[in-house]
């Protein structure tokens, strides 16, 4: 049985940047084998886009609530997307 994909977009808000956030988001998503992108954003947030299997991408926005040690997350908000079923390894822009 193949299962459920899901592709989330997710701005995580907090002291994100400077602290290995993306690099760390795209080693957990590379582990889990999701597809998608990390970059920062100009008001100083992370975005994130995963697509994979529902229960590895709850997975990594479980991980987002935290983030690397020095990251201080105050709020993830996830928008649920329509999945592409593309593939491809995990980026950081």
């Amino acid at each position: 049985m193949k299962p459920h994909m899901r592709r989330v977009r997710a701005i995580v808000s907090g002291r994100v940047q400077g602290v290995g956030y993306r690099a760390a988001t795209a080693t957990q998503a590379r582990r889990l084998g999701i597809h998608g992108w990390v970059r920062n954003r100009p008001d100083g947030a992370v975005e994130i886009e995963a697509e994979g299997p529902d229960d590895k991408v709850g997975a990594l926005l479980g991980w987002c609530e935290y983030g690397p040690p020095s990251a201080q997350v105050t709020k993830v908000a996830v928008e649920e997307l329509s999945a592409t079923g593309k593939g491809g390894e995990f980026a950081v822009r």
